[in-house]
């Protein structure tokens, strides 16, 4: 099965099934689900996340109370900005109120500071659309979580073990996925009632890869078109 039919199949079962929360409907979208802040609950009873300073959090609604807990615990979080237009930015809050504040998208981009590409990244946690239980993981197909760690790897600031971790309902892991040298696996998927490790041997892209990116794509994106000319 193709990965267009994947996300129409996954998209639709949510709705069908009513696990589906807003904003809805979810086609076109990380979908938000019943379950998401247990989900967050459970992930942040992991080692992995509870022994890193800094982690990266996308800006989609099912990951809302992860970036709330990693700021009501004192985290770093990078956050990037919607569609990469202003590029990533960090956060902190002095207060559980504030975290509660900076865990939304307009909280974040008001408490938030552009990020300066001089802290290294110590967990990863993305939304998907679909996972596998060996690591194979499915966007909503504009592959922003794979530019954002392709950027990231290019600068240093991720090593090769950090661990990606999504939290997903449990209707949204499949049988499989296809796989393309662009493609970022996860190492941890979380769902409300479940723990998987992967142990994924998916291997992760070592950087950029300029030749699968349109020009308007890069043109869209500072972050890219400055990488490429070589002004970061």
């Amino acid at each position: 099965m193709d990965k267009v039919r994947i996300r129409e199949r996954i998209w639709k079962l949510l709705e069908e099934e009513n696990v589906a929360r807003f904003p809805r409907p979810v086609y076109g979208r990380i979908p938000n689900f019943v379950g998401a802040d247990e989900a967050s609950r459970i992930l942040i009873t992991l080692n992995e996340f509870k022994n890193s300073k800094i982690v990266k959090i996308n800006p989609d609604a099912p990951q809302r109370m992860a970036r709330y807990y990693a700021l009501a615990y004192n985290k770093m979080l990078i956050m990037p900005t919607p569609r990469l237009r202003s590029g990533f930015i960090i956060i902190r809050v002095n207060n559980p109120k504030e975290a509660l504040r900076a865990s939304t998208i307009k909280g974040a981009l008001e408490y938030g500071k552009i990020f300066r590409f001089n802290n290294k990244i110590d967990a990863i946690v993305i939304g998907s659309v679909a996972v596998t239980r060996y690591g194979a993981r499915l966007g909503k197909g504009e592959g922003y979580a794979e530019i954002e760690y392709a950027i990231l790897k290019e600068l240093r600031l991720v090593s090769d073990d950090v661990k990606v971790i999504t939290t997903v309902h449990d209707l949204q892991i499949v049988d499989e996925i296809p796989v393309e040298e662009y493609d970022l696996p996860v190492d941890i998927i979380v769902t409300p009632k479940e723990i998987i490790y992967t142990r994924t041997n998916i291997q992760r892209p070592k950087g950029i890869i300029w030749d699968r990116l349109s020009e308007e794509k890069i043109s869209s994106i500072p972050l890219l078109s400055k990488l490429r000319s070589g002004a970061l």
